[in-house]
């Protein structure tokens, strides 16, 4: 085994023997006399688009076989199939910190001669490059579809009242206190879920905070206690406008309520609209950036690479890897994906997006966006319940202080990496 590869699987992705049961049978290769390419991605909520798409591919190709799997917890799949050295040849993932660890391990091939990349915005381009731990040659990934997050709002609410869209955080307070004063509540929130304390975190971070804060931090620039003070004063700011008990609902049931308008407002990504519409399918939904500076010019759209696709460095059949690439970025087949999952397209193109974007148009098409800060976050430091923590507790020193501790502790080796790697390069 690859010693990078040990080193991967010795970091925490050594799995149960439940999660290699799971995969009894994955992997195994059907004889059909035509070169195969096998596809393992992990949004099983868009399992129905991916289906056409291999129907389609085979339908239309003589000379390949495309499979495409869509497991539930395809991560964990993935992990234990690359255990078991039993890896597909192309995976669809996200781009958070896993894709980071992909890279640092060895396992990706680079696709730089890949012509597809042309096409595909430089924004998310960047946002790939900077997920890498150093500074890589090559390209790894090729973004497909991205999210959104800032706030989704109820259309006809906002009509009624006439109330109008803030562009900076003291009009987005003075909007909040105006719905208290007229008996509407402002936001819901969804914190019983620790994960979405994240969804106005990133929203706001991206604002407030360098792009590259982790990077910096990790070259030993500056800290978080410096770069998040301001984001967790906002997150604080915000408490007094959703429910009494923040903390008393979950994602489902903050979903449900906005969905019946119970709120005006909600603190979360595009991702939660289908869940919303399965309760009031004829909700007007729109969304604003979240404008959590006082000065237009310094706020974000916060997207980030929802599904990216990398071709495995062992598969043996790269030119059919990239035809099956091709395939998938096809215009159809993006518009296809973005009609299912209201999502953000990452190739350039006249697309159609989700009316639900309406409000974020003018930031997609500028490319003035940033990536969620949590993509670069370890799984192992638990941020989110974090947060949740620090805002039941507000205490924000408190917070701060124990996010830098605990960034040196998870992150000792990248730190490392990084250290060696900026004395060889003599920065």
């Amino acid at each position: 085994m690859h010693r990078k590869y040990r080193k991967l699987v010795s970091a925490g992705l050594v799995l149960t023997m439940a999660g290699a049961m799971m995969l009894q049978g994955c992997g195994q290769k059907k004889e059909t006399g035509k070169t195969e390419i096998e596809l393992v991605q992990y949004k099983p909520e868009a399992v129905k688009t991916f289906e056409k798409i291999e129907e389609e591919f085979n339908r239309t190709h003589d000379d390949i076989h495309l499979t495409i799997e869509s497991p539930n917890d395809a991560m964990t799949v993935l992990k234990t199939r690359f255990i078991r050295e039993d890896n597909p040849d192309i995976i669809g993932i996200g781009g958070e910190v896993s894709y980071s660890n992909f890279i640092d391990s060895d396992m990706l091939m680079d696709i730089s001669d890949y012509k597809g990349l042309d096409d595909i915005k430089e924004a998310y381009k960047e946002i790939d490059k900077n997920l890498e731990f150093v500074p890589e040659k090559g390209t790894y990934a090729v973004p497909y579809a991205a999210n959104a997050a800032g706030i989704l709002y109820n259309k006809a609410m906002f009509e009624e009242h006439g109330w109008k869209i803030p562009t900076t955080w003291n009009e987005l307070m003075s909007l909040c206190q105006e719905m208290q004063d007229e008996g509407i509540q402002p936001f819901y929130f969804g914190f019983k879920d620790t994960w979405t304390c994240l969804a106005p975190w990133n929203a706001i971070a991206v604002d407030l905070a360098p792009a590259d804060v982790c990077a910096q931090v990790n070259r030993g620039k500056t800290t978080f206690s410096k770069e998040y003070k301001e984001v967790a004063e906002r997150m604080l700011e915000l408490l007094p406008y959703g429910p009494d008990d923040p903390f008393a609902y979950d994602y489902n049931g903050a979903c449900t309520a906005f969905a019946k308008g119970e709120s005006a407002m909600y603190t979360i990504g595009s991702y939660a609209i289908p869940q919303i519409q399965t309760v009031n399918p004829d909700m007007e939904i729109d969304s604003f950036v979240m404008p959590a500076s006082n000065n237009t010019e310094e706020n974000q759209l916060n997207s980030g690479i929802d599904l990216q696709f990398c071709v495995m460095k062992n598969c043996k059949n790269k030119e059919a890897a990239y035809e099956v690439l091709d395939f998938l970025l096809k215009d159809e087949n993006v518009q296809a994906y973005l009609d299912d999952q209201k999502a953000v397209p990452c190739k350039e193109g006249d697309f159609e997006l989700a009316s639900t974007l309406d409000g974020m148009k003018k930031y997609i098409k500028e490319g003035k966006m940033s990536d969620f800060q949590d993509h670069y976050y370890p799984s192992e430091m638990a941020v989110d319940a974090q947060i949740q923590t620090f805002l039941m507790k507000k205490d924000p020193k408190a917070f701060l202080k124990k996010f830098d501790t605990d960034w040196v502790r998870y992150n000792r080796d990248i730190i490392r990496k990084v250290e060696d790697y900026e004395k060889s390069h003599n920065n």
